[in-house]
């Protein structure tokens, strides 16, 4: 693109044989070359500089504006043009360089780009054709030295070091990266992929490419440099002149594409990109990371020793256009270059838009004129930001091309057409990409002089709408890749280097570290804030596991010092609480009445603080146990006197107060008299304590029972059922199971183990004397229907006979079911009253069985 200007004042007329200087600075990264550039120029009288991108040449202004003030300095790219009247010093794009204004100093950065097969014709033509009157300088890399001698008589050429090493650390894993690092990818995907990665681990990260703004780019940029983040994930964009403070760069692939095929990086591709590490006398490291393999030795060596092969060509296009007609244009473009080390320029999208037009009759036939072929080709140099095809960007140049041809100006009302749905600033970060690319078209055409209506409005309104959606896409850049409280953690947590984090924790259990919440503990367990993203839990857990050596002591000391009312057992799943929270549960120990305690994994506690915990647990359920059980445990004392007794308190006790008792025990008057006050009694072959029949203590033996056996137990009836309706007939094993907890399965029903036993012994004493009719009031006793009460009593061992029905016509109330005699009930010995000198018991007047019981009620 050329751009005329008003020129400034001629420069000081000089002797005919003298000859403005061309010079070249050459070298790597960081030596320097462009902020000398600077100062070469602003010590001239007037100068122009061209960078390879427009945020440099943005980038740039704003360091000449600092330095020279705003009317001083002037900024001209393809999409923005800010050129005050007395404007001495132009901050461009190369493709934007003014060629026609003579100014003192001229220099081109970055001039190796001759070699860019996308590009590189335009550096060459600046390369051959740029001049200043005092100074011209190219900067760059030295492998353009050989060319530059070739093609540029005279030129002095100066090589400079670089002012820090550069040094290969080999492969690392994308989670070892150090901090400061960048990553260097070659696609979009590859970005995203990779910083989501880096916020999961890291907390977050910048992202910089080269399709972003330059206002999306510096703010991102920003967030690096500020540390809120510490790590960097980027395109190849960041080795052209982006200066940071980057100590390593990580290539996560060797391939690139370059426009047209996917090809391996050369070494100088590698050293240019991987000089973004350590800046000024700062050393910086260069490796490759993730499905990367390691650098090969050789190219290793040459990006450390800075010793690349040479270029061997320069892409090449004439300048010296032909603008009789279209055709005229397209022989002049396609000259062949002059010289052996300059090969013709691969037909960019300038030339296919230029073909589509001549094979366009109807739009060949407007460049009717020399004025309209130069417009023509000035349409067709529109740049294809959107990237939707070359179909579409044709369409659109064509219509462009159209109106400028038959009405003079792009008419405000169909660019307003344009521009609209381009200004939402709705949707994800390749929605905003898109229509930023979109709003960059119409700023190159609104910064074309002559092409639009109300010229100043529009290039101020697309440059607002870019503004306004480059501030959209880097809040969205930033919501979806930074995790600021995870990204200010880990970088405390590396500053820190093991020393003890600030932190807090409220009498509600939240926890915050260095003032950021990060979660909340649930008893002895650390519970991530609910609000931070899954992946980000490793990162919060190692801040939290810092914070929390102050607080699981003191955490631990509240707990021991706690009272019993503060602690809980949860009856249905043998969880145990402090707090509200679950810290432990209980297991099969030793014995149903001695269960074990296991104390919930807590990763924040050493052993010494878990056996603590699990004793001051262990004494709670050994208290509770003793304490809704207690008739059992004053059974078990009261009886350790009596051998006989003992044993079977023993084998109560084995099974938690209720045993199978097939044989009845025969005991002395006053024995078995003290098993009644006991409240121990014998029914249906079992031996069991009344008392433990209770809600209460039922819901307490069920769980033991459950951790005991290591199997779900029966589900209990409401509190104060003497029966509940059995939903299908019971197995045996279920059968079992509901005879422990102290029911007994008769016919469809589960009987309470008192009343059911009551009721049989009722049964056998009712028809020891013959038949006898059922009493009424049993069905109510045993909480059944008076038509299942016949089957229960069956079940239940016995004898019931069914009435003879009278004829239907004589009156009177229906016989009743008969209790017949049992078939063969056995002699039941006649159990002996307490003499004082049975055998075995000595003289026992004081060690009676109800003295002992009377002494440990007092006792208690």
């Amino acid at each position: 693109m050329t751009v005329s200007l008003r020129p400034i004042s001629t420069p000081p007329a000089r002797d005919a044989t003298w000859v403005a200087p061309v010079r070249a600075i050459l070298g790597p990264t960081n030596t320097g070359k462009t902020h000398l550039a600077l100062e070469r120029m602003l010590a001239h009288a007037s100068g122009v500089i061209g960078f390879p991108l427009r945020l440099l040449a943005r980038e740039n202004y704003e360091r000449m504006v600092r330095l020279k003030g705003v009317r001083a300095v002037a900024l001209i790219t393809g999409e923005e043009k800010i050129i005050p009247p007395q404007a001495r010093w132009f901050s461009c794009t190369v493709e934007a360089m003014p060629m026609d204004r003579p100014v003192d100093f001229v220099a081109v950065d970055e001039i190796q780009l001759c070699a860019d097969p996308e590009r590189g014709h335009i550096f060459t033509d600046r390369l051959l054709n740029a001049r200043g009157l005092a100074e011209t300088l190219f900067l760059g890399s030295d492998t353009i030295a050989p060319l530059l001698r070739t093609l540029v008589r005279g030129i002095e050429i100066e090589t400079r070091p670089r002012l820090s090493n550069l040094t290969c650390s080999g492969h690392n894993r994308l989670s070892r990266l150090p901090p400061r690092s960048a990553i260097v990818a070659f696609s979009m995907a590859e970005v995203y992929a990779i910083a989501e990665l880096i916020r999961r681990k890291r907390g977050g990260c910048a992202v910089v490419m080269g399709q972003l703004s330059p206002r999306t780019r510096n703010a991102q940029v920003a967030l690096y440099q500020n540390r809120e983040v510490d790590y960097l994930v980027a395109t190849d964009a960041i080795g052209m002149g982006l200066n940071m403070d980057i100590h390593h760069v990580a290539f996560a692939g060797m391939a690139k594409f370059d426009g047209q095929r996917h090809r391996l990086l050369n070494a100088a591709e590698v050293a240019q990109i991987a000089g973004r590490a350590g800046r000024g006398a700062r050393d910086g490291t260069f490796g490759t990371t993730g499905e990367c393999p390691p650098f090969p030795e050789a190219l290793v060596e040459a990006v450390e020793e800075h010793r690349f092969e040479p270029l061997s060509f320069l892409w090449w296009r004439n300048a010296v256009l032909d603008f009789a007609t279209p055709a005229a244009l397209h022989a002049s473009l396609c000259v062949r270059p002059p010289t052996a080390c300059l090969r013709p320029a691969e037909p960019a999208m300038d030339m296919q838009v230029l073909r589509a037009f001549m094979h366009d009759r109807a739009i060949s036939s407007l460049a009717s004129t020399p004025e309209r072929t130069r417009l023509m080709w000035e349409v067709c140099q529109i740049p294809d930001f959107r990237k939707l095809g070359e179909d579409s960007h044709i369409r659109q140049c064509a219509q462009i091309f159209t109106l400028l041809v038959r009405q003079g100006r792009l008419p405000s009302d169909w660019l307003r057409t344009r521009l609209h749905g381009l200004e939402q600033t709705q949707g994800d970060i390749e929605a905003l990409m898109q229509r930023l690319m979109g709003i960059r078209v119409w700023s190159y055409v609104a910064a074309r002089t002559g092409w639009v209506e109300d010229a100043e409005e529009w290039q101020r309104h697309t440059r607002q709408l870019e503004d306004t959606l480059s501030d959209a896409l880097h809040d969205r850049l930033t919501a979806r890749f930074v995790d600021r409280r995870a990204a200010s953690l880990a970088r405390r947590l590396e500053e820190a280097d093991g020393k003890p984090l600030l932190s807090a924790m409220n009498r509600l259990g939240e926890i915050s570290v260095e003032g950021h919440a990060v979660g909340h503990m649930r008893g002895f367990t650390f519970v991530p804030d609910p609000e931070a993203a899954r992946t980000d839990q490793a990162l919060i857990l190692r801040a939290a596991r810092r914070a929390a050596r102050g607080e699981i002591p003191r955490m631990v000391a509240r707990f021991l010092q706690a009272a019993d009312t503060e602690l809980g057992l949860d009856l249905q799943s043998g969880a145990l609480h402090w707090q509200d929270e679950t810290i432990g549960q209980l297991r099969a120990g030793p014995s149903v009445l001695r269960p074990a305690i296991g104390v919930k994994d807590a990763e924040f506690l050493d052993a010494i603080q878990k056996e603590k915990i699990r004793q001051k647990l262990a004494a709670f359920v050994t208290t509770r146990i003793r304490h809704d059980l207690a008739p059992l445990f004053l059974a078990e004392e009261a009886t350790a006197p009596y051998p006989a007794l003992r044993g079977l308190i023993h084998r109560l006790m084995e099974h938690g107060g209720i045993t199978p008792c097939p044989d009845r025990p025969h005991l002395p008057r006053a024995e078995a008299a003290l098993l009644a006050r006991l409240h121990i009694a014998y029914g249906l072959d079992t031996l069991f304590c009344t008392r433990l029949l209770k809600p209460h203590p039922m819901a307490l033996r069920r769980l033991l029972l459950a951790v005991d056996l290591g199997q779900a137990m029966p589900d209990l009836p409401p509190a104060g059922a003497v029966s509940f309706a059995l939903e299908s007939p019971p197995t045996a094993a279920e059968k079992k199971a509901f005879l422990s907890l102290g029911w007994v399965c008769a016919g469809s029903y589960a009987l309470r183990l008192d009343r059911a036993a009551a009721v049989s012994q009722e049964m056998i004493t009712l028809g020891a004397s013959g038949p006898r009719p059922v009493p009424d009031a049993l069905a109510s006793r045993l909480g059944v229907t008076k038509k299942k009460l016949p089957l229960v009593l069956t079940a239940l061992g016995g004898r019931v006979q069914a009435p003879v029905m009278l004829p239907a016509n004589q009156p009177g109330p229906p016989p009743p079911f008969m209790v017949l005699p049992a078939q063969a009930q056995k002699k039941q010995k006649k159990i002996h009253p307490f003499s004082h000198t049975a055998p075995g018991h000595g003289t026992l007047k004081s060690d009676s069985p109800f003295a002992v019981l009377a002494r440990l009620k007092e006792h208690r």
